[in-house]
């Protein structure tokens, strides 16, 4: 899933492949790495597209959410690759923070490897086609709800490295989810717990970067009613 966490060092690199930025900077530029399979990438090709799109066009929410975007669409430069995790020198992710039906309540999952409370999120796979159709699939996968909704426009970007492939980087574009009435949640095999709280009382240990999705997150629930994302 996507953690926007800081995470152990990552261990020394394959002879040959680049080493993932330190943690306390976004390098400017990054040399792409190769897909190891050029088909492969090749079924992200409208999920970069949409991902592209999105953050070309969007506001950013704060200005931490503004650098990462810029980095992200720098990344998004490197092709449909940069949508899989085999791309090590990082890759999009999306997460979804989800509050119950009546916004007074956010769901957060205590992560089975690294402890810690985080919305739910993870990678892109192959049969996905919108960044929103991703935090979606996720959200339901890890919540076990059925019937969730999505506002399609993104409550905040981070990039954060990530031990995943030996270290790298996630992407993480992050989206407003809503539950249905009367919705029960059932723990995924990459959870310790999953629980409710209210926006002024979050749990602790609590990722770093989560808290902040809370402000902008509620205001997408003012904005517009969620909808089932495309």
């Amino acid at each position: 899933m996507s953690d926007a966490i800081a995470v152990p060092p990552a261990a020394p690199p394959a002879i040959g492949v680049p080493a993932a930025p330190p943690a306390d900077a976004i390098p400017a530029a990054v040399p792409a790495t190769p897909h190891p399979d050029a088909s492969a990438a090749g079924v992200h090709a409208a999920l970069h597209a949409d991902a592209t799109a999105l953050l070309t066009d969007w506001t950013p929410t704060s200005p931490s959410a503004a650098h990462a975007r810029d980095h992200t669409l720098r990344l998004l430069a490197d092709g449909p690759a940069a949508m899989s995790r085999a791309h090590r020198v990082g890759h999009l992710t999306a997460s979804a923070l989800v509050f119950d039906a009546t916004g007074a309540r956010l769901l957060f999952c205590l992560h089975g490897k690294l402890h810690r409370w985080v919305q739910l999120g993870g990678h892109c796979e192959p049969a996905d086609r919108t960044l929103a159709g991703v935090a979606l699939r996720e959200a339901g996968e890890e919540s076990g709800i059925t019937g969730l909704r999505i506002d399609p426009v993104p409550i905040d970007v981070d990039v954060h490295p990530v031990a995943c492939g030996g270290g790298s980087r996630h992407h993480d574009v992050r989206f407003a989810v809503l539950a249905p009435a009367g919705a029960v949640e059932r723990v995924s095999d990459e959870s310790e717990a999953l629980g409710w709280f209210p926006p002024d009382r979050l749990p602790d240990p609590l990722a770093s970067g989560t808290a902040r999705l809370v402000a902008p997150g509620l205001a997408a629930l003012r904005r517009s009613p969620l909808r089932l994302a495309p």
